[in-house]
């Protein structure tokens, strides 16, 4: 028989090795996206600028938000801000087939890159030829950006 401390060992032990101790580490997946199958990480260029913060990060996707829905047509992916801080980034298809592999993803991304270098931001830094999406995404603060295609695919990038 099993005493307490033992059991409390034992608990631990099989929380530790349980299928959901994976949602402990990000409580999204499952939510808003499948479970990540993988994940890489990025070496910023850029450093954090400091005067970001929870509100800035809101407001950045909140305005990239606004700017996509003043299009003719109705946008293909959401993108969002989640944690305490909002320091994840979450860019979510929303339509069938358009963003369900790795490779299509990276596709969009260097699109928001593309996006990214006409910023006044950019360009008055001199990095528009230099910096990507996650660059800026660095200097927003963001540490996490999960790409899912909102059914099957997710993969995430630690800004590093």
């Amino acid at each position: 028989m099993l005493k307490f401390g033992q059991t409390a060992i034992f608990v631990a032990v099989l929380f530790v090795f349980t299928p959901f101790a994976g949602f402990a580490a990000d409580r999204h997946a499952g939510y808003y996206y499948p479970e990540p199958q993988s994940q890489e990480t990025y070496t910023a260029r850029a450093k954090t600028l400091p005067e970001v913060n929870r509100r800035a990060r809101i407001a950045f996707v909140t305005g990239l938000t606004s700017q996509m829905l003043r299009n003719p047509y109705p946008p293909e992916f959401a993108i969002f801000a989640k944690g305490e801080e909002a320091e994840k980034m979450i860019i979510l298809s929303v339509t069938s087939n358009a963003y369900n592999t790795l490779y299509r993803m990276r596709g969009l991304l260097a699109t928001l890159t593309a996006v990214a270098r006409t910023t006044s931001l950019f360009q008055e830094n001199a990095v528009q030829d230099y910096f990507t999406f996650f660059d800026l995404a660095k200097m927003m603060g963001f540490e996490l950006i999960t790409v899912s295609d909102g059914r099957e695919f997710a993969h995430q990038i630690i800004i590093d």
